[in-house]
Order: structure tokens, then sequence, then C-alpha cells
């Protein structure tokens, strides 16, 4: 007599109900539609004490522009546009820091591989 346990497990076989998924958006796609500009405590800091205020439209053109550079390959920018100076991370659209227009004149900029200039 035989006393060993067999076990005999059934092959696992995808079930024949393959539910059609509706076309979607990529992924990737839809997080890059949503994704907006955010500041850094730093920035949003020297925003206030240099009294920089942007117009929504001002900013959508910002995030537009982004978009575009950070296609081109650029990660670090200076965007600047009629009042202020910005320097922001372009791969994930955070503002570093921001510049009122007086002080560009006696600045100088390091670490960018970018411009983008905003009318």
């Amino acid at each position: 007599m035989d006393n060993r346990i067999h076990a005999y497990h059934r092959p696992l076989v995808p079930s024949k109900n393959i539910v059609q998924q509706k076309k979607t958006t990529p992924f990737a796609e839809v997080l890059k539609e949503q994704q907006e500009i955010e500041l850094s405590k730093h920035a949003s800091d020297r925003m206030t004490q240099r009294n920089i205020v942007l117009s929504e439209a001002d900013w959508n053109k910002m995030n537009e522009k982004l978009d575009q550079a950070k296609d081109k390959g650029v990660k670090e920018s200076l965007v600047i546009t009629s009042d202020a100076a910005f320097i922001v991370n372009a791969e994930n659209k955070k503002v570093i820091t921001a510049l009122d227009k007086s002080e560009l004149s006696s600045k100088i900029f390091t670490n960018i591989n970018g411009t983008i200039v905003i009318d």
C-alpha cells in the first residue's frame, strides 16, 4: 500500500471572458496634462517679499512653455516674464526661486540649460 499523498492541481487557464478595454489615454499623457507649476517655499517667500504677482494667463503660458522645454531636454530653466524672472526645474515644474525684473541686471545664473522668455 502506498501512503504518499499526491496533490493534483488543475492547470491555471485564463478565463475566456476577457473584457475589452475602452481606448484610453496613456497615464504619462494624463499626468502631463494635469501637472501644474509648483512653488517651492523659498520661491513663495521671494515672491511675497518682492511683491511678484503673475496672472493666471502668465502661469498658463509658463506651464505650456515648460512642457515644450522639457520635450527639448531642458532640465533647469530661467523663465523671464515682463515683471520677473524664475529659476524653474522643468522636469517637475517646480519654481526654485523668483527675482524681480530690477534684480536681473546684477545677477549671474548658473546651472541652467535653457531660457524661456514670456512676453
